[in-house]
């Protein structure tokens, strides 16, 4: 412990440096995708305040496997598409995605143009099949 200490007060600078930097990091993380949800709590806020998800992935993916009643508009036709979401403009959108990466994007994409409440989903897809929650596949 005392070389650890001696360490910190000779490099006194270089771990300011990384103290900045991660702070810097974690605070850009926060602000550009919005708050994450459990897929429990994504579960309960659908629920309770007549939300929908709303399916990021690629149609492949989506065929086969998704949340049922999930609207599928894929991340890259987002923009084009985004006239469908207009009557969930006050009510929550919960972004899915298959890991949870592109849900950021499309969750600060989306508040710009005005949406309340989105949410993305922690985990994504992924999570919620770890989870063994139901999902419905297409033929």
């Amino acid at each position: 412990m005392a070389l650890f200490l001696e360490f910190l007060l000779q490099q006194w600078i270089l771990v300011a440096a990384l103290l900045v930097a991660i702070g810097m990091l974690l605070f850009h993380e926060t602000r550009k995708a919005g708050p994450a949800l459990s897929p429990q709590q994504a579960i309960d806020l659908v629920n309770a305040e007549d939300g929908i998800f709303l399916d990021l992935r690629d149609g492949g993916e989506f065929k086969q496997g998704h949340i049922v009643d999930a609207l599928h508009i894929p991340m890259a036709k987002l923009a084009d598409r985004k006239s469908e979401l207009d009557a969930y403009r006050d009510r929550p959108i919960i972004l899915v995605c298959k890991m949870g990466q592109q849900a950021g994007a499309a969750a600060k994409q989306l508040r710009g143009d005005g949406f309340g409440k989105v949410y993305k989903m922690a985990g994504g897809m992924l999570e919620w099949r770890n989870l063994q929650l139901p999902t419905v596949a297409k033929k």
